[in-house]
């Protein structure tokens, strides 16, 4: 199995009607994991009842399948119908170039920093 670490902080950004979490990835995504990573975002979905915003810390994620491009457009289709939104941030050069051929880039804000990503939350 290839090694990842997803880690999932909740943030406040003034707001009680908004759940906003960043998830951070270290490793890679891949056949081998990312089904049991998905379910920790899922689990996300399930439990909040408020807005649910997402900003992915794609700082030390140096690889994603295909499989995971899925679930990224279902987590956002997700967060759209919390009326929410999900944000990617510090994508690498190599993660952002398949994230664009998709078509990802024109549904998805993508920011150069984490701290971008959070003031653009603010306003969902």
């Amino acid at each position: 199995m290839t090694k990842i670490t997803t880690t999932i902080e909740p943030i406040s950004l003034g707001d009680e009607l908004k759940d906003v979490r960043i998830v951070k990835f270290d490793g890679q995504l891949d056949e081998t994991n990312v089904d049991i990573e998905a379910q920790k975002i899922y689990q996300i979905f399930t439990e909040s009842k408020k807005k649910v915003v997402l900003i992915f810390d794609l700082s030390n994620l140096t690889y994603l399948n295909s499989k995971s491009i899925g679930y990224i457009s279902d987590w956002n289709s997700k967060a759209i119908e919390s009326s929410g939104k999900i944000f990617v941030a510090c994508a690498h050069d190599n993660v952002m170039d398949v994230l664009r051929v998709v078509g990802l880039t024109n549904i998805i804000d993508f920011h150069l920093t984490v701290e971008e990503a959070k003031l653009s939350a603010m306003n969902v």
